[in-house]
């Protein structure tokens, strides 16, 4: 044999090995992709892990034909992507509830003294520090509800974080350790192995003494199947001189034809055993096991010598087929898992961007946040029905989930804060007026004494809301006074009960002529309203029982006419203004903006007061008569600012179109289009 061929493999063994790499592994090629990696493969490629070369039969007659070749290595399995790997230990691991029962398994993992599995070690580290920041998370929300202010909440020592974290640093070094043992070792198996492939080329350089040396060649190579594994950069190297060295002697070996029938014959026996092993493989019911038996079988398939070379692409076919089988369901197992988790990130994605859509600065009231609040609580706990998302978007979803709900509960804390500095002054200005009210309500100075309790009444309107668990006592203590003090004066004035008859009976008269006008619309005018109203006001008083039902009476049949004169009426102020400003354009448009301007602050005044008594009316608890009086008053002033306001809108509106009309010739136009 030349020296050319001693230093190269067959072209057919560079084939098979190629093929090796080939074997289907759990991804998402389709097969034309796959038929492309592995022409590709079969090219470029060579082995990644060591296979070991089949046993060569005890004898061989000389014959004509150069012995075959040895074959080149058998297909390995293939292991699937180590998220994948980290899925399916999230799924196959206990679910821990508490810290303490994750610090548990580290010590359990600490006494085995093996390092543990690096999966599994991350797998406990991501749980714990999910219930870590869970629990962190609980007790600032608690804190911030108790009223503290979020920049002053500070994380209490966790003691099992401390042990959490000195047990995980006791595997890591005993992880390292261990990591450099095997790689100490891989040192020393690499010294064996070259030891053995210098051995097998001085045996190939003796052609004359291949026979005698046989005995030898194959104790050699049983120890090179002892050997383990070598350093992942000589793997490759070592394997094909290693395997050239060997076809080379196999090369030189002048077998005889019964001891290689012999010896193929084992050999076809041995893999059909592990085909067939293979092939029961689709019978099992956990993928993951069956994955890992196949890998088993595919190290030992490897080990086999030959088989006659007729049979050689059958018996391969055959057992590439029961691997193809395991290694797509596998696939298809951790698709299915992806695609759960997918479908996970995308339920969380949706309950981050719920909570980041509430709008804070529409909330202003308390039953608008607790109303949100029901709101997210509801999403944080259909959160925890969720499934995990994949490994790298788990935390991150996470985070972006947490920090929305931060912000919620962090603006409703201020919102509270804000409100609750405001209704601790309201709650002390109402007490001087209550002090001030039970001093006055022994009184007999009647008239004095009168009007400054109308005028505590008029003061009490304007302070808003007190908490809740002191305003229905104030206000009781407040009318309880006021009322004791009219009764006293109406029962020391029983002179004045005859008038306040006259006057009840003027009243329900006036009242009477407005039913009419509201029954029979064709003689009410704004004017005749007008007039009636000022004779009421000049009325005098009536029954202090009676003054309450009447004015509700009277006040709703005044409030149905002017809502018949309301829109006439606003739309001949609206073209009054109009007419003004059509007749301000000549002025220039300064003078337009500048009442744009003050409309606006107008406006914004407006919008501000009837904010205010919308306030004041969630937190009014009216429980007496004049209670009903203060809220029906209050609404009537809400509904006229609406009004107000409206106008405002129209007139700003008027103006604005205005300010765009063209100038001189087109001017009329527009005026008329902004009428329209």
């Amino acid at each position: 044999m030349t020296e050319t061929n001693e230093l190269q493999p067959t072209l057919e063994n560079e084939a098979q090995a190629a093929e090796v790499q080939t074997t289907p592994a759990p991804d998402t090629k389709t097969q034309a992709e796959e038929t492309t990696t592995q022409e590709t493969a079969a090219e470029t490629e060579a082995p990644a892990e060591e296979p070991v070369a089949a046993e060569a039969p005890a004898e061989e007659a000389p014959t004509e034909e150069p012995a075959e070749e040895a074959p080149a290595e058998e297909p390995a399995a293939e292991a699937p992507a180590a998220e994948e790997a980290s899925a399916e230990d999230a799924a196959a691991h206990p679910v821990y509830e508490t810290k303490e029962q994750v610090v548990d398994r580290l010590r359990e993992i600490q006494d085995e003294n093996d390092g543990g599995d690096k999966n599994e070690l991350d797998l406990l580290k991501q749980v714990f520090y999910k219930l870590h920041k869970a629990a962190q998370m609980a007790a600032r929300n608690a804190f911030i509800e108790e009223g503290g202010q979020p920049e002053d909440w500070r994380a209490e020592v966790d003691g099992a974080e401390e042990n959490f974290k000195a047990i995980m640093a006791s595997i890591r070094q005993r992880r390292a350790e261990i990591a450099e043992a095997v790689e100490k070792q891989k040192a020393e198996n690499l010294e064996k192995k070259l030891a053995i492939i210098e051995r097998i080329k001085e045996l190939v350089t003796s052609p004359e003494e291949v026979s005698q040396n046989f005995d030898e060649f194959k104790q050699l190579q049983a120890e090179w199947k002892e050997i383990g594994a070598v350093p992942a950069e000589r793997a490759t190297e070592i394997w094909k001189t290693y395997q050239h060295y060997v076809e080379q002697f196999y090369d030189l070996l002048k077998l005889n034809s019964e001891a290689r029938e012999y010896d193929f014959r084992k050999n076809l026996a041995a893999k059909e055993r592990l085909i067939e092993l293979a092939e029961k493989l689709a019978d099992e019911d956990d993928v993951i096991t069956a994955f890992n038996k196949l890998q088993s079988l595919h190290a030992e398939y490897k080990e086999i010598g030959p088989v006659a070379k007729e049979l050689r692409d059958q018996i391969w076919e055959r057992f590439k087929a029961a691997s193809t089988i395991i290694n797509k369901r596998h696939q298809e197992h951790f698709e299915a898992i992806k695609a759960r988790e997918e479908e996970n990130l995308q339920k969380k994605t949706a309950l981050c961007e719920q909570v980041e859509d509430i709008k804070l600065d529409e909330l202003t009231s308390f039953a608008q946040w607790e109303e949100k609040t029901k709101e997210v609580i509801a999403l944080q706990a259909e959160w925890k029905t969720i499934g995990f998302a994949s490994h790298k978007q788990n935390n991150l979803i996470f985070d972006r989930f947490r920090a929305a709900c931060d912000r919620f509960f962090t603006a409703k804390a201020e919102f509270y804060k804000g409100i609750k500095d405001e209704q601790s002054e309201n709650l002390e200005a109402k007490r001087k007026l209550v002090e001030e009210a039970e001093s006055l309500q022994e009184s007999t100075e009647w008239r004095r004494t009168a009007d400054r309790l109308i005028e505590l009444q008029k003061q009490w309107k304007t302070i808003g809301a007190v908490p809740r668990k002191y305003s229905e006592q104030l206000w009781k203590r407040f009318t309880a006074a006021c009322d004791k003090f009219f009764e006293a004066r109406q029962a020391a004035t029983a002179d004045q009960r005859n008038e306040e008859r006259e006057n009840l009976e003027a009243k329900r008269s006036i009242i009477e002529q407005l039913r009419a006008l509201v029954e029979d619309a064709a003689d009410a005018t704004l004017d005749k309203v007008k007039e009636l109203q000022a004779q009421w006001n000049e009325i005098g008083h009536v029954p202090f029982r009676e003054k309450d039902r009447l004015f509700k009476e009277y006040r709703s049949l005044a409030d149905e006419l002017y809502k018949r004169f309301g829109a006439s009426q606003a739309r001949r102020r609206l073209e009054g203004f109009q007419k003004s400003v059509r007749q301000a354009v000549a002025k220039g448009e300064s003078t337009l903006a500048r009442e744009r301007e003050r409309l606006l602050r107008v406006f914004e005044a407006r919008k501000a007061e009837i904010q205010t008594y919308e306030n004041n009316l969630n937190f009014l608890n009216a429980t007496s008569k004049s209670g009903n009086s203060l809220v029906a008053e209050m609404n009537r002033k809400v509904e006229k600012l609406r009004e107000e306001l409206d106008l405002l809108a129209s007139k700003i509106k008027a103006l604005e179109v205005e300010m765009r009309a063209p100038k001189q010739d087109e001017s009329a136009e527009a005026a008329e289009n902004t009428e329209a």
